[in-house]
């Protein structure tokens, strides 16, 4: 993670508290397992996430307040970088250090309390307590702030679920066009000033699609009356090899008649009514639902790819419903993953369930207290 961090320009990453947060969790992740051996390298990786935190928010935090319309989602980070100093200064010997720190995480912890005031009024309008604890945090427990970041966060996610309703949706139409020879899907932007023009939308789109989505190529062959009558034909070949969808009654009906599921729906795409698909499964003899391709389809398409000479004639003819594969075309996983990253929390990193921070405080407090008595014993004696 780091290294990948290494790559972004460093000016950018010095107004980001990404790194710095990184810094804190792998930090947390040492305290966690009780591993004190890596207490010198905690030490080095929490200064660098204090200098980090303190460039990326600014002097007193007056960048993230601008940030955040005044609000304080730096808290939970501070309190957790706090008690972290804490512990390694304690496990380093300088008590007056790891008191100092303590008291400070102890402070804002007190401050995340949120209080059942506020939290039953938030609750009774109806959010759910995740919610409504989580904006009384972020807005320093000012319930009129929390209202509003709740009324925010719902407009935020209504936002977010209409892009990714669009972007499905995108995904959808370019699966319908099939890829380029250099397997890339067609470019809906470009597809659209097409279409502005007056070209029908399937036609553009093979158009682009055989040209690599140059919008230049693409407009030469639509309007060259030969080469647009190619692009047709083609399309209309494709209309007539596609199966024809069954419907989902005669499929229940012919399933409850006790013949296999997919055999049934092979039938039916190989026939052109109910009766002759079961004259199918009753013979056991299921024909190919795509008949062959028109052996004169071949000398309607080109006889080398304009775009790139060298690709088969077979990769030109690889558009189509299902041209585009998983490994093909738009990496769907990958775009929910930087969609989800883009568009999800961006409050995520803040909101921190703080308890077992608040009992490490108390735990170290003790520590301390414990040392100060034994030292101030061993002193009298």
């Amino acid at each position: 993670m780091q290294e990948a961090f290494s790559l972004c320009d460093p000016k950018v990453i010095e107004r980001i508290d990404n790194v710095p947060i990184l810094q804190i969790d792998m930090v947390w992740c040492y305290f966690m397992l009780r591993d004190i051996s890596w207490l010198s390298m905690a030490g080095v990786r929490l200064a660098k996430a204090r200098q980090g935190i303190e460039r990326s928010y600014g002097k007193d935090c007056s960048r993230v307040r601008l940030l955040q319309a005044g609000r304080h989602p730096e808290l939970s980070i501070y309190l957790r970088l706090e008690l972290l100093e804490g512990v390694v200064a304690y496990h380093s010997g300088h008590f007056e250090q790891s008191l100092k720190s303590l008291t400070s995480a102890q402070a804002k912890y007190l401050q995340l309390q949120v209080k059942d005031e506020a939290l039953s009024l938030l609750m009774s309008m109806g959010y759910q307590e995740h919610a409504a604890k989580r904006a009384l945090r972020m807005s320093n427990q000012e319930v009129e702030s929390a209202v509003n970041f709740l009324v925010e966060e719902k407009e935020r996610l209504a936002r977010r679920d209409e892009e990714d309703i669009w972007r499905r949706r995108e995904i959808t139409e370019q699966k319908k066009y099939g890829v380029t020879p250099l397997k890339k899907a067609v470019d809906l932007e470009r597809l659209n000033e097409l279409v502005s023009i007056g070209f029908e939308r399937l036609l553009a789109a093979e158009a682009l699609r055989r040209n690599e989505n140059d919008t230049q190529r693409a407009l030469d062959d639509l309007t060259n009356p030969e080469k647009n009558a190619v692009l047709q034909e083609y399309i209309e070949s494709k209309k007539r090899k596609r199966p024809r969808q069954p419907l989902e009654a005669d499929i229940e009906e012919l399933v409850s008649m006790g013949f296999e599921r997919s055999r049934v729906i092979a039938a039916l795409q190989a026939s052109n009514a109910k009766e002759q698909a079961l004259s199918f499964l009753v013979a056991g003899q299921i024909p190919d639902p795509l008949p062959a391709i028109n052996n004169d389809l071949n000398s309607l398409t080109p006889t080398a790819n304009d775009a790139n000479p060298s690709i088969p004639l077979a990769d030109v003819m690889v558009g189509g419903p299902s041209a585009i594969s998983s490994t093909e075309g738009r990496d769907e996983e990958m775009e929910d993953e930087i969609a989800q990253e883009l568009t999800g929390d961006p409050l995520a990193d803040y909101d921190i369930e703080v308890t077992k921070e608040g009992e490490a405080i108390a735990e170290y407090l003790a520590l301390l207290t414990s040392t100060a008595t034994a030292n101030g014993s061993s002193k009298t004696t």
